[in-house]
């Protein structure tokens, strides 16, 4: 599964491909599409759009794994935020990749193992998980990282849970597949 991370913002919207073979993870490339204040909103977004368009058309991920808003004191912040979000979303539909969303509390814990990791910490796992031999700069993109790696993990074992669930039920997987279905 080859999977983009997205952490999103308007001056600076972090990207990061993993690939999973098994439960081996590796980054295969990473970066940052940063805008300037002085351009006008559309273009700014249309900035966004077009980087991840181009990050996705050369990777080929299946799979787009996004931070959710975190919506503190600063509401304009958060706007901004959301725009870019939205600018993310609209790529993933147009090149049809699925999406999985998840909190910061939920990437740290994924990652790092508590959701209540600081910076340092998650780009260190992250460092550590993916074998890179450097800290990923700019922290936008270590953070894209740790939302594709947290994606990649979940999507795994929720897979494997499907396997044992499939199993386990009378009359085989498929039948299985058709009860969860009805419901």
């Amino acid at each position: 599964m080859v999977v983009i991370g997205i952490d999103p913002g308007l001056a600076n919207t972090g990207w990061g491909i993993v690939e999973t073979r098994g439960s081996l993870c590796r980054a295969r490339a990473y970066g940052c599409i940063s805008t300037s204040a002085d351009d006008k909103i559309n273009v700014r977004l249309g900035m966004i759009f077009r980087g991840i368009s181009e990050v996705v058309r050369r990777y080929g991920p299946t799979d787009m794994s996004i931070e959710e808003i975190f919506f503190g004191q600063n509401t304009k912040s958060a706007i901004a935020t959301a725009h870019a979000r939205g600018v993310a979303l609209a790529a993933a539909d147009q090149l049809g990749l699925e999406v999985g969303e998840y909190t910061p509390m939920q990437i740290k814990q994924a990652v790092v193992g508590t959701g209540s990791a600081d910076k340092h910490q998650v780009t260190y796992m992250v460092r550590r998980l993916l074998a890179l031999d450097h800290d990923p700069k700019p922290d936008h993109a270590a953070d894209a990282l740790a939302a594709a790696v947290c994606h990649a993990n979940l999507t795994r074992t929720q897979a494997l849970a499907d396997v044992r669930r499939d199993a386990g039920a009378p009359g085989g997987g498929a039948g299985a597949q058709r009860g969860r279905e009805r419901r």
